[in-house]
């Protein structure tokens, strides 16, 4: 990249073509060789440059704009925005976010299976549907009130869920100790009306608003290694987020 940072392709690599350059270009920012208001070269020209194909160097770059990191600009071309993201490299989960913040979050699993992946299951973890997944259900309360029920799939060849204490630490923790690594999360924030179960786990009545999250998590290969589905009460918590002009 003539004027910036040498991005080097390894091909033999399983971590994706466009993770090698969008964790490339983190860390030449991380290191001062990119600044805040640097340019990078477009996307046709960095394509060229490293003998891959646009598809790819955008998804690449998309990456790091969704993470706050670049922001793409009429006229300007992609900036460097900030100096270090890293929030979505390093996933938190729920229960540590909440003892971050002194909460004292309280979990009860209310279920943890083996179970046959169902289509959607299957399509998000990108297994064959019936394949063996964990299929595990969270009560999460804080203030000793209830919060949130949390319900996630692993694939069993992820981990053994069974061996994890699932009541005390969070979900991500366990899995980073099992030797999992968590690189990068898609995720959807949403809304819904409760079921009757949940609605009784909640303390809510059945109808009431919950607010929803659906997150895929992937490993450093691009594997998908969690599919969480969870939903919160709206008058105890809230989604936040920063949003920048582009």
């Amino acid at each position: 990249m003539p004027g910036g940072p040498v991005i080097r392709i390894h091909r033999s690599s399983p971590v994706p073509l466009y993770r090698q350059i969008a964790r490339q270009l983190e860390q030449a920012v991380a290191g001062g060789d990119l600044v805040p208001g640097d340019r990078l070269e477009t996307e046709v020209a960095l394509a060229a440059e490293l003998g891959l194909s646009r598809p790819t160097v955008r998804q690449a770059i998309q990456l790091l704009v969704d993470q706050g990191l670049l922001v793409r600009k009429r006229g300007a071309g992609t900036q460097v925005v900030h100096a270090q993201v890293r929030r979505a490299l390093e996933l938190t989960s729920l229960h540590d976010d909440l003892a971050r913040g002194g909460q004292d979050p309280r979990t009860r699993v209310l279920s943890l299976d083996l179970a046959p992946a169902d289509a959607e299951t299957a399509g998000q973890l990108q297994v064959e549907p019936g394949t063996q997944v964990w299929a595990l259900e969270r009560l999460r309360h804080v203030g000793g009130e209830p919060l949130a029920v949390m319900r996630n799939h692993l694939p069993a060849s992820v981990a053994d869920l069974s061996t994890f204490d699932l009541e005390h630490q969070g979900l991500y923790a366990s899995l980073r100790r099992a030797g999992v690594t968590l690189a990068v999360a898609h995720q959807r924030i949403g809304a819904r009306r409760a079921g009757r179960t949940e609605a009784g786990l909640l303390g809510e009545p059945r109808g009431a608003p919950l607010l929803t999250m659906s997150r895929t998590v992937l490993d450093h290969s691009g594997r998908p290694v969690e599919l969480g589905r969870h939903g919160y009460r709206p008058s105890l918590y809230s989604f936040e987020t920063t949003l920048i002009q582009r």
